[in-house]
């Protein structure tokens, strides 16, 4: 660790989606259990962060805590992994001086779940310690393999702890679909953009990225 049922959207012919009903009820599921019916034990971010300071997890092994359950991330993809070269760059150049990013952290959104977003925004004078739903202005996921998973499951759970505004980026499309008004059962806004479009997050209207720079 560094510092998840398809659903189906009606659109217009604007790209813009209506109010999506994510497929996942509540923030995090309250218990796990094994195919079996057998119970499994939960654990926290805490116990999961003293594994690894015990050395009995990985530092950087690639998982994400989702109601007390570790769920294994996919493999990255050299298309992703290049593209996310890029994005690093490009807000590393265009990210106003009071905002900083911070690449593949551990998203702590609550004491049996964090995340790892590809980038997440915040303002400085929040600090990385400070980094939750409330404080991040912007988590960008980047997605081969996983687009489905980052665009369904995942996007729920953001909006379940009410980060305002979500970027999924399709790696080998160059699409992007942005999803802004957190509800607790998902976002109410919608939209995808193709590589030509220029991005903005609604809480950073000085920056823009553009897709279609990428080569």
């Amino acid at each position: 660790m560094s510092a998840l049922k398809d659903h189906h959207r009606h659109h217009d012919d604007h790209g813009h989606h209506e109010p999506v009903p994510q497929a996942f009820d509540g923030p995090v599921p309250l218990t796990t259990q094994a195919a079996e019916g057998l119970r499994r034990r939960r654990f926290t971010v805490a116990e999961i962060e003293a594994m690894v300071e015990a050395g009995i997890m990985e530092e950087d092994e690639r998982v994400e805590l989702i109601g007390g359950e570790l769920v294994p991330m996919s493999a990255k993809g050299i298309r992703h992994e290049r593209l996310k070269t890029f994005l690093m760059m490009e807000l590393a150049r265009k990210l106003p001086d009071h905002l900083a990013f911070t690449p593949e952290t551990t998203f702590r959104l609550s004491e049996d779940t964090f995340l790892e977003p590809d980038f997440a925004l915040y303002d400085k004078a929040d600090g990385l310690e400070g980094l939750n739903g409330a404080t991040c202005l912007l988590a960008i996921e980047v997605g081969d393999s996983s687009l489905a998973y980052d665009r369904g499951r995942k996007a729920a759970i953001y909006a379940a702890f009410g980060l305002r505004e979500l970027w999924v980026v399709d790696a080998v499309r160059l699409q992007t679909r942005i999803l802004r008004e957190p509800t607790p059962t998902g976002y109410r806004r919608v939209i995808d953009h193709d590589a030509d479009a220029a991005l903005s997050p609604d809480a950073i209207r000085s920056l823009s990225l553009r897709l279609a720079d990428f080569s």
